[in-house]
C-alpha cells in the first residue's frame, strides 16, 4: 500500500462556492488524495472534542451544530472526549476497587449510568434508538463492574485493567454523540479507537505505530468517508498489535487527533476546547492575558510542556513531519478565531509570544563545601533521576560543577532528594550538614517565543522588568532553546513576575477578535466557520 506524500504549503485550489467558510488562502491549501474524498473534492478535517465540549445534553447539542455545519463543506473526521470528570470518577473506582470498597464502586457506577442515561433522553427521541443506546451502556457498565469485581477480588490493579476501566467514558461518550448526530440528520458511526490506534504495550502512555495506525485507518474510515457518514471516534485509546486496549495518557485525546489527522494526511485538525485558544498567559493570574493568533510548532510545543493545560504535551508530535496545520478553539464562542499552530508560526517573526508557570514543582539543590572534590557529580545526579523517572524541568549549574540547581514536579520531590542523598551518602558520611535540600516553595516562570536570540535585549528586558517590580531570582536557565528563558521564583512572586514581564513585552493587545472585527486577519489564517450562538463555559476539562 503507498501513500502519496503532500505539500501543505500549496497545492491545489479548492472547487465550489465556499467563499465564506473556506477564505483565499485556505481555498489554495494544497489538495488531498482524492481516496479521502467524497466525491473527490472536499477537503479532510478531525475535529477533536473535549470533556467540557461533550459535558452535558445541552453541550452535545452545540457539538452536533458545529460537525453539521462542517459536514456541508468537509469530510469530518470526530474524535470525542468522555465527559466532562467522568475520567476522574472511573479512575477512584478503580482505586476503591484495589482497596475492597465495592459499595463505593457500585454508586460511582451508579451516578455515571444516570449521567449518561440523562444526556441520551434529552438528545434522541427515537424510542427505539434511546432503547439500543441504552442496552450498549448498560453492556459497558457491566464490563466496568466486572474489571472491578476483578481488582477487589486480587486486591491488585494491573496498568491493564486500569487502562480498560479509565477508557469507558470515551466507549460511552463516542456512541452517544454518533446518535445525536443521526437525530438530526447527519449519517454517523461509532468507532472505537482499538480498531484503528496500534500502539506498543506500555499502558497509561502507549506510543502508535503510524504505519500499522495508517493501514487500520484506510481500511476502516475510507469506506465511511466515501458513503459521506461522519466517523466518531473515541480519544485517548488504542490497541497493542494483540488487540490489549492501551491509553494515550490522561487529556490523550489531542494526541489521537493529530494521530488520525497524520495517517489519513488531513488539512487541518481542530481541537474544540472551552478556551478560546492559546493565551499570552494565565488568565487568571494576569487579567490582560489573550488569544495568540498564531505560533510555531515548536512554541506551542514549549508552552505544553512547560505548563499550558490546553495541549497535551505529545499532541503536536504526530502532525510535525507532514506539516499539518492544527487549531484550538472554543466550542462555546465558535465565532472566535482561536490559534492555529503552524510549523514556521506567524510571519511577524521572532520575540516573546506567551508566558508559563508551574506552581507544583520543587527547586532540589545539590552542593555546598562538602561536595569539594566528590567525583562526577553532574554525571551521578543525572543518572540518580534517571533511576526514579524524575522530569527534570530546569538545571541551573554553578562553574564549579559541584553546585546544581534542579526544579521536579512536586509529586517527584520526595523519591528524587531520597535517591540523591542515598547515591551520596558515602561522601557526605562525615558533613555535618545537609548538602542536598529541597524548596517548596518556588515557581518556575518560562517566557516563550520563536528565535528569541535574534532579538536583542529580550533577556535584560525580561530580568530588568522583574527588577523593577523586585521580584528575585532564585535559579535561571538559558541558552538551550532559541524558543524559552525560564527562571524560579518565590511562589508568592508567581503573578506579580508574570504581569511584569507580560506589560514589559505588551503582550495584552486584543488579538482575540471576531472575524467581523478584523478582515485582514480573516484573509490570512481563517479556518473553517460555523455559525451557533453559545456562552462560554466556565469548566475546564478533566
Amino acid at each position: 500500500m503507498t501513500t502519496r506524500r503532500k505539500d501543505h504549503a500549496a497545492g491545489a485550489e479548492l472547487p465550489g462556492p465556499a467563499s465564506e467558510l473556506f477564505p483565499e488562502r485556505l481555498r489554495r491549501h494544497r489538495s488531498v488524495p482524492d481516496r479521502f474524498r467524497s466525491a473527490g473534492k472536499k477537503p479532510l478535517r478531525v475535529m477533536k472534542f473535549g470533556g467540557t465540549s461533550v459535558g452535558d445534553a445541552s453541550c452535545i447539542g452545540r457539538v452536533v451544530e458545529i460537525i453539521r455545519t462542517a459536514s456541508r463543506e468537509s469530510d469530518v473526521v470526530v474524535v470525542v472526549s468522555a465527559m466532562s470528570g467522568v475520567t476522574n470518577r472511573l479512575v477512584a473506582a478503580a482505586s476503591q476497587s484495589e482497596s475492597g470498597d465495592y459499595k463505593s464502586v457500585a454508586a460511582i457506577f451508579g451516578e455515571l449510568h444516570q449521567q449518561h442515561d440523562a444526556a441520551a433522553n434529552a438528545l434522541i427521541h427515537s424510542t427505539a434508538e434511546r432503547s439500543r443506546l441504552g442496552r450498549k451502556m448498560t453492556e459497558l457498565f457491566q464490563e466496568g463492574d466486572r474489571l472491578c469485581q476483578g481488582t477487589i477480588l486480587l486486591r491488585e490493579l494491573t496498568p491493564r485493567t486500569r487502562d480498560a476501566l479509565s477508557s469507558l467514558g470515551e466507549r460511552l461518550s463516542t456512541p452517544l454523540v454518533a446518535a445525536a448526530l443521526a437525530e438530526r440528520g447527519v449519517a454517523s458511526a461509532a468507532i472505537e479507537a482499538t480498531e484503528l490506534v496500534v500502539t506498543d504495550a506500555c499502558h497509561g502512555a502507549a506510543d502508535p505505530n503510524m504505519e500499522l495506525t495508517r493501514e487500520r485507518c484506510e481500511a476502516r474510515l475510507l469506506p465511511l468517508l466515501q458513503q459521506g457518514i461522519v466517523p466518531v471516534v473515541t480519544g485517548f485509546i488504542g490497541a497493542a498489535p494483540d488487540g490489549v486496549l492501551t491509553t494515550l495518557g490522561r487529556g490523550g485525546s489531542d494526541y489521537s487527533a493529530t494521530i488520525l489527522g497524520a495517517v489519513l494526511d488531513a488539512d487541518e485538525v481542530i481541537l474544540w476546547t472551552d478556551v478560546d485558544g492559546l493565551q499570552t498567559a494565565d488568565p487568571r493570574l494576569v487579567p490582560g492575558a489573550c488569544t495568540i493568533p498564531e505560533v510555531s510548532y515548536r512554541e506551542a510545543a514549549e508552552l505544553a510542556y512547560f505548563g499550558a493545560k490546553v495541549l497535551h504535551p505529545k499532541t503536536l508530535r504526530a502532525i510535525m513531519p507532514c506539516g499539518i496545520p492544527l487549531w484550538v478553539r472554543n466550542t462555546f464562542a465558535p465565532e472566535r478565531l482561536g490559534t492555529k499552530i503552524t510549523p514556521a508560526g506567524s510571519p511577524s517573526g521572532a520575540g516573546v509570544k506567551a508566558l508559563t508557570a508551574i506552581g507544583d514543582a520543587v527547586l532540589i539543590t545539590v552542593g555546598g563545601p562538602g561536595f569539594a572534590g566528590v567525583q562526577d557529580v553532574l554525571g551521578r545526579t543525572f543518572r540518580t533521576m534517571a533511576a526514579v523517572r524524575a522530569d527534570v524541568l530546569l538545571i541551573s549549574q554553578a562553574s564549579s560543577q559541584n553546585d546544581l540547581c534542579l526544579v521536579v514536579p512536586s509529586a517527584l520531590a520526595k523519591c528524587t532528594v531520597e535517591a540523591l542523598r542515598h547515591e551520596f551518602a558515602h561522601d557526605l558520611a562525615h558533613e555535618p550538614m545537609e548538602h542536598i535540600t529541597l524548596d517548596a516553595t518556588v515557581a518556575m516562570v518560562t517566557v516563550v517565543g520563536q528565535n528569541m536570540r535574534s532579538v536583542p535585549g529580550t533577556v535584560g528586558r525580561t530580568f530588568g522588568a522583574l527588577g523593577r517590580d523586585e521580584v528575585d531570582l532564585i535559579a535561571i536557565a538559558q541558552g538551550s532553546s532559541e524558543c524559552t528563558i525560564s527562571f524560579v521564583v518565590a511562589k508568592k512572586d508567581t503573578q506579580a513576575a508574570l504581569a511584569s514581564i507580560h506589560r514589559e513585552f505588551r503582550l495584552g493587545n486584543p488579538l482575540n477578535r471576531t472575524l467581523a472585527e478584523d478582515e485582514n486577519y480573516y484573509r490570512l489564517c481563517e479556518p473553517l466557520q460555523v455559525n451557533v450562538q453559545t456562552n462560554h463555559h466556565p469548566d475546564r476539562e478533566q
